[in-house]
């Protein structure tokens, strides 16, 4: 397939670099910075760089689009895509609230556009492994999930767009707290009953810089999440309860540490559980299984893992959560 990149910062350079990892080249690059845009793309007659993403949406030599923006414009460019029977990879949260995601799921329903959204976390190992000993019904059923998820932002991080409200949404939230959100859906369904706070412990800005969270299901499985901008040791933590084990999914890999899953059994007896690790020490390939997945579900005819219903339904969550902390 012709890949087209829009926004080629530091996550379009990711998603292009897996598209050539899989053998698809980038066509056609966007982004305001021009320079930018041609350091993505390779010289060749068939491709191009410029500062119009929506010479994309018009453009015949690309057939799936990744779209790397600012939350403001990811619905918009998104839809224009859709509209124009364009499969999209769009970075998460899709956009800014849910009811930004309900043109994008009518347009794709009339032109067959698949659109996938950008939840990488799901592809790291860990996280396969993990949704593998689920699946296997070793655990029996699950009963709840305790996540945590931050970092300490950086000199200047308050200056930034994530805090400009009308350009991202929200703060850590919309930001880290909806990887956990989507994380916590993949393992236990839906959420019907939704409870958060949003405070701003630090820094000086319109958003929130933590959120703490308690989700639960209608079967009253509970998440109980945490994401946020002062943790000042970069920490990632994620514990999957079930009735008879428990696994713990620690690190990201980098800053984050290694990437660890530990599942601990509980025996018949109880007592101590019996207890085996994996760990993780290699680079990130999340980036290019989310991709190869999307490929995959595209040629299969199925909806790809992770697509805009799953955004839709985690910025409903978000969106409840904002308007259920408004003064």
């Amino acid at each position: 397939m012709r890949i087209g990149i829009i926004g080629c910062g530091f996550i379009g350079q990711k998603r292009a670099k897996a598209a050539r990892d899989a053998g698809h080249p980038v066509t056609l690059a966007a982004d305001l910075d021009l320079a930018r845009a041609e350091a993505l793309v390779r010289s060749g007659d068939d491709t191009r760089a410029t500062t119009r993403w929506r010479d994309l949406v018009e453009s015949d030599k690309v057939d799936l689009v990744v779209v790397a923006t600012t939350h403001d414009m990811l619905a918009p460019i998104t839809l224009a895509l859709a509209e124009a029977s364009k499969h999209v990879l769009v970075e998460k949260p899709a956009g800014r609230t849910a009811a930004e995601l309900e043109p994008i799921i009518a347009a794709s329903g009339r032109t067959g556009a698949v659109i996938k959204v950008g939840f990488n976390h799901r592809f790291h190992p860990a996280f396969l492994k993990a949704r593998e000993i689920v699946d296997s019904g070793v655990m029996g059923p699950l009963m709840f999930i305790r996540g945590r998820y931050g970092h300490g932002g950086r000199v200047g991080y308050e200056k930034e767009w994530r805090f400009v409200p009308e350009i991202s949404g929200g703060g850590e939230l919309i930001d880290q707290g909806s990887h956990l959100i989507d994380l916590s859906r993949w393992f236990l369904g839906d959420f019907t009953e939704v409870f958060g706070v949003t405070p701003n412990f630090f820094w000086d800005a319109p958003v929130e810089d933590n959120c703490f969270l308690t989700l639960q299901t209608a079967e009253r499985q509970v998440a109980w999440l945490h994401a946020t901008w002062t943790e000042w040791k970069n920490l990632f933590s994620f514990e999957i309860y079930g009735r008879t084990g428990k696994l713990h999914i620690e690190g990201l890999g980098g800053s984050y540490g290694t990437e660890k899953l530990t599942f601990h059994q509980m025996l018949p007896e109880m007592g101590p559980p019996e207890t085996t690790s994996w760990e993780f020490p290699f680079a990130d390939r999340s980036w290019n299984l989310e991709f190869e997945e999307f490929l995959a579900a595209l040629a299969e005819g199925r909806r790809p893992i992770g697509d805009i219903h799953d955004a839709y339904a985690n910025l409903d969550i978000v969106g409840k959560v904002y308007q259920g902390t408004k003064p």
